[in-house]
């Protein structure tokens, strides 16, 4: 298989993808992947744990900035990880074709079946104050229309999510689809929510391996207890973008409740239905599954 090419840009409220144009790639770098609301903070936390051996107090969010995400400017965010001296760790909500891929960097990515990513993705809309709808919007150089205050009824919400392709975030099954498809690459490592959940220490130990990194096994269990989510809860200030700033209720409402299945009794059967039959023509049969079990 050969590496993929970047073939556009992605500008949005959120998106500037350009800022991967004048990233300059370090041998070891690691870049941590999803959609988004999937288990990207779960697994930057397990990553930092790995590579500072199990550490208290880091202030993960600073150190693993969202490199593509707007604001602050791409200046700004290039100068900052430019600077830093440890094993960076970034991330990205970019599809792979509008991203630079390098061979260098190690890419992680994570999905989660799309009915627990609304859910989770609802909470941390209802809950944003002013200030996030500020950055986002008012910050110069949006393309596009502004974000706006979802509806009070999530079942509104995810119909307007699913007919409109991630709806009004950016498409779910494009970013799904051009990561599933390189998943073979040796430098490409997938993973799921779902198998995080079941078997977390079994998921930081082939993290471990993919990314080149000797567990330290007298500060094996220290690792494995900063990458729960009851500590990750309890310290949600060093997760959240600047502290929980954005959001009503702070940090604790960014690191919500890490759980699935959420939509199961409020969902309708028939939208619920709807979606799966979209996953299926839009993935088809083998990634479809995965996305919905976590099992290849």
């Amino acid at each position: 298989m050969t590496r993929p090419k970047k073939t556009r840009e992605l500008h949005s409220h959120h998106f500037d993808s350009t800022i991967w144009n004048d990233f300059k790639f370090r041998d070891d770098d690691i870049i941590i992947a999803t959609y988004a609301k999937s288990g990207t903070t779960w697994v930057q936390q397990i990553v930092s744990q790995l590579i500072f051996d199990g550490q208290e107090e880091l202030n993960v969010a600073e150190m693993s900035p969202w490199l593509d995400l707007r604001v602050p400017p791409k200046e700004v965010k290039l100068q900052a990880v430019e600077a830093q001296t440890h094993r960076r760790f970034l991330k990205t909500h970019l599809p792979v074709d509008a991203l630079i891929f390098s061979d260098k960097a190690k890419y992680i990515y994570i999905a989660r079946d799309g009915r627990d990513v609304v859910w989770s993705l609802y909470n941390h809309h209802a809950n944003a104050n002013q200030a996030w709808y500020e950055a986002l919007n008012d910050t110069p150089g949006r393309v596009g229309p502004p974000i706006e205050p979802p509806p009070a009824d999530i079942v509104v919400y995810f119909r307007e999510w699913l007919e409109k392709d991630g709806y009004p975030f950016w498409s779910f099954w494009e970013n799904i689809k051009t990561w599933w498809n390189i998943r073979d690459l040796p430098n490409v490592h997938l993973l799921h929510f779902e198998a995080l959940k079941r078997d977390m220490p079994g998921e930081i130990r082939r993290i471990a391996d993919f990314i080149d990194i000797s567990i330290s096994e007298e500060r094996w269990e220290a690792l494995v207890e900063h990458c729960t989510f009851d500590y990750m809860k309890r310290h949600a200030t060093a997760s959240a973008p600047l502290g929980g700033a954005f959001w009503d209720g702070g940090a604790e409402t960014f690191i919500h409740k890490g759980v699935n299945g959420r939509w199961r009794d409020v969902l309708p059967t028939a939208l619920s239905e709807a979606y799966e039959a979209k996953a299926t023509t839009e993935l088809g049969d083998e990634c479809a599954a995965w996305l919905g079990t976590g099992t290849i």
